[in-house]
């Protein structure tokens, strides 16, 4: 994988970019048995309460696992490695924490649409009036990425005018949503190979198609900030684990004891 000033270049643009084959096969193995394992266990859990829906997770039809990363063994491999270290540097500089990371699985022919929204639109939305810096999120396809299979699509800042700014969210109600836009550009279609790591801005509004095919549509999200994100009473919002301090990758595991959120 190269990130090519073009790269960023697009992403201080226009809010986001996308990086092909950036994840290897090993790697992209890994991920995908670490999400089977904790997608089994979430349907299992819901299953055993009676639970068809839980915040914006659907049982079957899409699933969002968030914060699990310390009840595995090899996760953190992936989110505090060197590739890792590679992306959010190029795109926040040369301080970096791990904010949030979690999966998205969107179940096959069922797998349900998510509406328009911006990343930051969840922190305000619950957390009213707080103002953080854009973080960045990697969106890492575990599969080949379709317009069939329900990929994602994003809105360019430059048609919206959200390259700092944070729209007003309602939620939608059955689905749990936030929706953030309700305007009639489709924004831009992202199809890209498994492996692929698609990079964008916490105020870059986007959305995904519902999931037709007749397979599971398996994502990865790891975000990450390049300061501790706080909530507006100055407690810690989700998480703030050190990665990368002024250029040099810092993190240690036997200090990361934090609750799994």
């Amino acid at each position: 994988m190269t990130i090519n000033d073009s790269d960023i270049e697009q992403y201080d643009a226009l809010g986001y970019a996308v990086l092909p084959d950036a994840i290897d096969a090993d790697m992209l193995r890994m991920l995908r048995e670490e999400c089977a394992y904790f997608v089994g266990y979430i349907d299992g859990s819901m299953k055993a309460r009676g639970r068809e829906t839980y915040g914006i997770t659907h049982r079957g039809k899409r699933y969002f696992i968030a914060n699990r990363y310390r009840q595995s063994r090899r996760m953190a491999g992936f989110l505090f490695g060197e590739l890792m270290a590679e992306v959010t540097t190029a795109f926040l500089g040369d301080d970096v924490y791990l904010f949030n990371e979690q999966w998205v699985v969107k179940g096959p022919e069922q797998g349900m649409k998510f509406a328009w929204h911006q990343d930051s639109g969840y922190v305000q939305f619950i957390d009213p009036g707080n103002d953080h810096r854009p973080y960045l999120t990697c969106w890492c396809a575990l599969d080949d990425m379709s317009k069939q299979n329900g990929t994602i699509y994003v809105l360019p800042h430059d048609r919206v005018g959200t390259r700092q700014t944070v729209l007003p969210h309602t939620q939608e109600p059955g689905s749990n949503d936030l929706i953030g836009y309700s305007g009639d550009d489709p924004g831009e279609l992202i199809e890209v190979a498994a492996g692929s790591v698609v990079v964008f801005s916490s105020t870059s509004l986007h959305r995904s198609s519902a999931n037709t095919s007749s397979q599971q549509r398996r994502a990865y999200l790891a975000q990450y900030s390049s300061v501790p994100i706080q909530r507006s009473d100055g407690s810690r919002w989700a998480q703030a684990v050190p990665f990368v301090m002024h250029g040099e990758m810092v993190y240690d595991a036997e200090a990361d004891v934090g609750p799994s959120l």
